[in-house]
């Protein structure tokens, strides 16, 4: 996911992403003037309605369960954490900041303390003031709702406890509404701490909010946004959040108020449709890359004024669940990954995303390229043939976003020539994380996923995605419920130690073991696209790798 579910698989984790787990996706703004759906401007290119189209809607618009690529590009301007991530393009825009605290926290006590400082006057989008205090009940409410982001937070003391029994409170967060003050107990070091702080998941809400999916009517928010309307299926709405002006912006300076005055998100399903509303102005801004058929076309036409592709930090594989047979033998798990022929992938999805044949994408801190499996139907059919696999019936399951369905349409085709009998399950990509994260869903034997880091750390992949402490009833972001105790409690030591060349070396080192064990089948690496409309001014908007665009710097011409 994120998901980062989309879902990006973005544990959360889920993956990010559960996080999560589909493509990395552009926003666009509508031409003004003109055209009968476009955006209008103020003078010097202040103000107007973006209007955005996008494929899905997103897995939540709850930032307590949110962790899809579609819902975290909301989030990054309406749901402000204690700290949260710069405003920058590419690399830089991975560089934690401050964002409701006044500073960067300090850590104590080997790792295992972080005091931080609300700032003071903060208040939600209705007017309600923020409180120390609401941080922990928004930390709780995530463990309430079994959020695919929790794992992230269980190392805080008493975390583990409160997620079985969702009673008493988290006892390691102590907070003053009074002075302001936030500390945060660890029962260990963790190394990725501040990152996990400063995504959306864990961002103060009113302390009353309920503990319930409120996608439908999202809750107050702190940044220059705030979703005013949400329609599942259909779209949603942001408008300005008028407590920024009054109060949140001269408290919170790196997060900037943003461009324009509204933006609309329209759920359209045909892709190719979508590029030729960009084209004409009747949107601003496409959240989705344009479809396989038309990719090359609108790159060719339109790169350097309208289009450009940025790198993303996520992986596209096939899941396969360990669980029980067929794919609770390695030996067939190995063989599926030499039957999977990347090369044909990249053809589908016509220069979308790169082959692989690994976890951690390129430009992750830890990857070296690994060549584990070169294609051979051949050899992957003696494997099965010497595997004797007790059950071959497989469901494989996929959603209805082009061009997933026919990447899993040839997967399924694959597995038809290694001898198994495969029935194709496409659903709604609107619901598809969390049907196939739920244990009680049946016939999860295998399907495809894509998973986006939410934070650039090693870390982001391995533990939403391949750890024993992912596992979950709902929600999962560890889609192939695999358990490895040796390979997850290297994740989960790494996951204390800040990040250096040894520890990098180590990733490097998981990355292989995870791939040798074969509980996924990594095919590609994404590539995020951003196309707009002519009204939009393309050098201004920035890609950041969490959050995909970044909808304060959307700005008309």
């Amino acid at each position: 996911m994120s998901y980062f579910r989309s879902r990006s698989l973005a544990l959360k984790a889920r993956l990010a992403l559960l996080a999560a787990l589909a493509v990395a996706v552009a926003l666009g703004l509508a031409a003004c003037g003109g055209s009968s759906g476009g955006g209008s401007t103020a003078e010097g290119g202040e103000g107007g309605t973006l209007k955005a189209t996008i494929a899905s809607f997103p897995d939540y618009l709850d930032p307590g369960l949110g962790l899809s690529v579609e819902s975290l590009n909301s989030f990054y301007n309406t749901y402000i954490p204690l700290l949260t991530y710069a405003h920058a393009d590419g690399k830089a825009g991975g560089r934690v900041v401050p964002g409701l605290a006044k500073t960067m926290p300090k850590v104590s006590d080997g790792g295992r303390t972080y005091e931080l400082q609300l700032q003071s006057g903060l208040r939600y989008s209705n007017g309600e003031p923020v409180k120390a205090s609401d941080f922990r009940a928004a930390i709780e409410r995530v463990f309430r709702l079994n959020s695919p982001g929790s794992p992230f937070y269980e190392d805080i003391v008493g975390a583990a406890r409160f997620a079985k029994t969702k009673e008493g409170g988290i006892a390691g967060i102590e907070a003053d509404d009074r002075t302001g003050a936030i500390t945060i107990h660890l029962v260990k070091p963790r190394g990725t701490f501040e990152n996990e702080l400063a995504l959306p998941t864990a961002a103060p809400l009113p302390a009353q909010t309920p503990a319930e999916d409120l996608t439908t009517h999202p809750p107050p928010a702190t940044g220059p946004y705030v979703i005013t309307k949400s329609q599942p299926g259909r779209g949603w709405e942001l408008e300005r959040n008028q407590q920024w002006a009054k109060t949140n912006a001269k408290l919170v300076p790196d997060v900037p108020s943003g461009h324009v005055d509204k933006i609309e998100f329209k759920v359209l399903r045909n892709q190719s449709t979508q590029v030729s509303d960009v084209e004409s102005g009747r949107f601003d801004w496409m959240f989705n890359a344009p479809p396989a058929e038309r990719y090359a076309a609108v790159k060719e036409k339109f790169e350097g004024t309208q289009f450009k592709v940025n790198p993303a930090p996520g992986t596209y594989f096939f899941w396969l669940n360990t669980t029980q047979a067929p794919f609770n033998d390695v030996a067939v798990r190995r063989a599926v990954q030499y039957a999977v022929d990347a090369r044909a992938l990249e053809r589908i999805y016509a220069g979308q995303l790169l082959g692989t044949q690994q976890v951690l994408p390129p430009g992750m801190p830890g990857y070296e390229q690994l060549a584990l499996y070169p294609h051979s139907l051949a050899k992957a059919k003696e494997m099965i043939a010497a595997a004797n696999p007790s059950d071959r019936s497989i469901t494989v399951w996929g959603d209805n976003e082009s061009p997933n369905n026919e990447a899993v349409e040839y997967y399924g085709g694959v597995l038809e020539e290694l001898g198994f009998e495969v029935k194709l399950k496409i659903i709604n990509s609107d619901n598809y994380f969390p049907v196939i994260g739920n244990d009680s869903t049946p016939d999860l034997d295998t399907g495809f996923a894509n998973w986006f880091a939410e934070y650039p750390n090693p870390n982001a992949f391995f533990e939403p995605m391949l750890t024993e402490g992912a596992l979950a009833p709902t929600n999962a972001t560890n889609l192939a419920r695999f358990a490895d105790p040796k390979i997850s409690a290297k994740i989960e030591r790494l996951a204390t130690e800040p990040l250096g060349p040894q520890q990098e070396r180590e990733y490097t080192e998981v990355d292989r073991e995870v791939m040798e064990e074969a509980p996924l089948v990594p095919y590609g690496n994404a590539t995020a696209p951003t196309f707009v409309s002519s009204a939009i001014d393309l050098e201004k908007v920035l890609f950041n790798p969490t959050f995909s665009q970044d909808l304060t710097s959307f700005q008309f011409k």
